[in-house]
């Protein structure tokens, strides 16, 4: 088993989707930051509830360390979202990646 400690966040909007919508570009590259520095394991909305709830997940030595991350996100600093912060142990799983070193390309299937 990995047992590889990750911080989930399950976010749930403050804010109606106009407010929400013209923050998307800032908190967007807040998360495409949080990628590159290789501190974002994965993120995206839930489908078929609310607009705006959606899950974080994150690599973080503490749950300190991951709410000072998520703290940053412009989307909690301007009042639009709130999060519950749960720490999650990964044990199982599977994660397959193609990459064409030739021209540049990756998918997941």
């Amino acid at each position: 088993m990995l047992d590889r400690q990750l911080w989930v966040a399950l976010s749930k909007p403050l804010a109606d989707r106009d407010a929400i919508a013209a923050r998307l570009p800032e908190h967007l590259d807040f998360m495409i930051g949080l990628e590159r520095e290789g501190i974002l394991f994965g993120s995206g909305p839930f489908l078929g509830g609310a607009f705006g709830e959606g899950m974080t997940i994150l690599r973080a030595a503490t749950a300190d360390d991951a709410r000072a991350i998520l703290d940053r996100d412009p989307f909690v600093v301007a009042g639009l979202r709130t999060y519950e912060l749960r720490e999650w142990l990964l044990k199982e799983g599977a994660i397959t990646v193609t990459l064409h070193a030739s021209d540049q390309r990756g998918s997941l299937p």
